[in-house]
């Protein structure tokens, strides 16, 4: 075979991508139902809409499950093959560009998440060291801070 003739997946052979001991085990959870947001068709991996109320969508925790494991697999394959996995264990299709978008998403949101919260605790403690300043201040009478 010539150097610059390159390997397809068929012609490895047979892969999988491996599985851990229990591959739920670590993703049990109680999954929350979510509301419709969406004005198109598009319901996101992982939710069903309410046969009752079309308004909310339903948890399917076998596929959250398999996208928590999913999200595991990323670290070490592509999202074009962790894309095809995750369609062939959940029965419900997922492209690769799907998958990007949904693990994108999530970590921005993560992010934005933390960094509120940080600020907030800052945020706090300045609050803190104000109300500590303004009670010690020269001149101030009892239980009156300084408006200004």
């Amino acid at each position: 075979m010539k150097r610059t003739e390159r390997l397809h997946r068929e012609d490895i052979g047979f892969w999988q991508l491996p599985l851990p001991e229990d591959p739920t085990a670590k993703y049990r959870a109680e999954w929350e139902r979510i509301p419709n947001l969406s004005f198109n068709k598009l319901v996101p991996f992982g939710y069903e809409v309410d046969s009752e109320d079309s308004e909310w969508l339903n948890p399917i925790p076998k596929q959250l499950e398999l996208l928590e494991l999913a999200k595991e697999h990323l670290k070490r394959y592509s999202y074009r093959d962790v894309a095809a996995w995750l369609t062939a264990q959940s029965g419900r299709s997922i492209s690769h560009v799907g998958l990007t978008r949904r693990i994108d998403i999530e970590r921005k949101r993560k992010t934005t998440a933390t960094l509120k919260r940080y600020y907030a605790k800052k945020l706090q403690r300045i609050i803190e060291q104000i109300e500590t300043l303004e009670h010690k201040r020269t001149g101030a009478k009892k239980g009156q801070a300084n408006e200004g």
